[in-house]
């Protein structure tokens, strides 16, 4: 029997953090800062929610606005009562009507749904006293399917669709099992950030590899393409022909650099090249996908869950790195993740929390959906402000086994 906890109440919170030496720059975003805007619920209990959407800095402030609106949504609810039947109040939230025009579902208010929605699913697991990751593996079918939201996916996924999907992966799950204590492949993303010198990746690769990792990403996007293809040389160069590299572009180019350039980088058989072009063009991604032979990674700045049904019905998506902090929370993540397995599109997400929440949902997507334990990002650099930061052994992102979903940040 569970023990009722009610959320007697719900706050913002705005956390901001800079970044030094050119860490976390890219080709458009070339000073951020990290930020976070937290929603806390507090409960009749000793026992607190926390959730994260990520930003980069002067509008974390606006997305706490939007939280401290929409969390009347939830306040004074039970949490096991509120979680049996989630997707029904998400969807109230996600439709709210004197905030529906500003999205609808992306953008600001999104982000603000997504802390909300992402400290209700750490406080369910807090509430039961397991990680994230066990509290999702353990629901039955029909319990996960419960705390989505399937409104405009009916065509494509329905509740009934997900529910034999899930069952169908019962089947081979006590092997995907292992991946508990093997540990989940991680990738380096922090050698080749756009501001680093040639010198500075250089020893960066040497550094990841001699840290376990076999897999990294160096951030292209420059103005002079010459200055991209060099460096991407030189990381193929160092790496070695076995490694795993990536290419990142942050959405730099237009529809003919993007063909032009990938025609390039190909030579280099990178794993994937990321977000090539504006976020919201599909039939440019489509181009794209048809003219090169490289695999497009895209999804750190789609917005929802019709956007990514869009992209994957497309075909032109080989990647999915749809973000829990970006898009609707834990819950559009999941239902974005099924939609995903279902045409057998890997789910390797982009980590605005700094792989914190996403290691928990990766060992949820292999064991439960079956979707491949390919890799999962690794940003090392707000490592020492959470309360129980991710932890990497030989490349390798270790299960955690604290109760809740790793969010909780130290205080300031």
């Amino acid at each position: 029997m569970n023990t009722p906890i009610i959320i007697k109440k719900a706050t913002s919170r705005d956390t901001r953090f800079k970044l030094k030496d050119g860490a976390g720059s890219d080709a458009v975003h070339t000073t951020p800062i990290y930020a976070y805007a937290v929603c806390s619920l507090q409960t009749d209990r000793k026992i607190e929610g926390v959730g994260l959407a990520f930003t980069l800095g002067t509008g974390n402030g606006i997305v706490c606005q939007a939280i401290d609106y929409l969390v009347k949504h939830i306040e004074g609810r039970e949490i096991n009562e509120l979680m049996a039947d989630f997707g029904t109040t998400y969807k109230i939230m996600a439709d709210d009507p004197n905030f529906r025009w500003l999205g609808p579902h992306k953008g600001v208010v999104h982000l603000a749904l997504a802390a909300i929605v992402n400290a209700c699913y750490d406080l369910w697991a807090k509430s039961k006293g397991v990680p994230l990751w066990k509290l999702l593996i353990d629901l039955s079918p029909e319990a996960l399917v419960n705390t989505l939201d399937f409104s405009y996916y009916e065509d494509v996924l329905t509740k009934e669709d997900a529910i034999a999907l899930l069952k169908s992966q019962q089947n081979g799950r006590t092997a995907r099992e292992k991946i508990i204590t093997a540990g989940y492949p991680g990738y380096d993303t922090s050698i080749g950030w756009f501001n680093y010198s040639d010198e500075k990746v250089a020893q960066n690769i040497l550094k990841a590899m001699d840290n376990g990792f076999t897999a990294m990403k160096l951030k292209v996007g420059s103005k002079n393409p010459e200055r991209d293809i060099r460096r991407a040389e030189m990381v193929r160069k160092i790496a070695g022909d076995k490694a795993t590299i990536m290419f990142d572009a942050n959405q730099q180019w237009n529809l003919n650099e993007a063909i032009s350039i990938c025609k390039k980088l190909q030579d280099l058989n990178p794993f994937w090249v990321e977000e090539p072009t504006h976020p919201d063009d599909v039939q440019a991604h489509v181009t794209l996908a048809n003219t090169v032979s490289v695999k497009l990674a895209l999804g750190e700045h789609v917005p929802n869950k019709i956007l990514f049904k869009n992209f994957i019905q497309s075909g032109c998506m080989s990647f999915n790195q749809v973000d829990a902090v970006r898009v609707g929370g834990v819950s559009e993540f999941i239902l974005i993740s099924l939609l995903s397995r279902k045409h057998n599109i890997p789910v390797v997400p982009h980590v605005g929390d700094m792989g914190q929440i996403h290691q928990h949902l990766v060992l949820f997507n292999h064991i439960s959906i079956g979707h491949p334990a390919l890799l999962l990002e690794h940003i090392p650099h707000l490592k020492d402000h959470f309360k129980f930061p991710v932890q990497i052994i030989n490349g390798k992102y270790q299960t955690p086994l604290e109760p809740g979903m790793s969010s909780d940040l130290l205080k300031l």
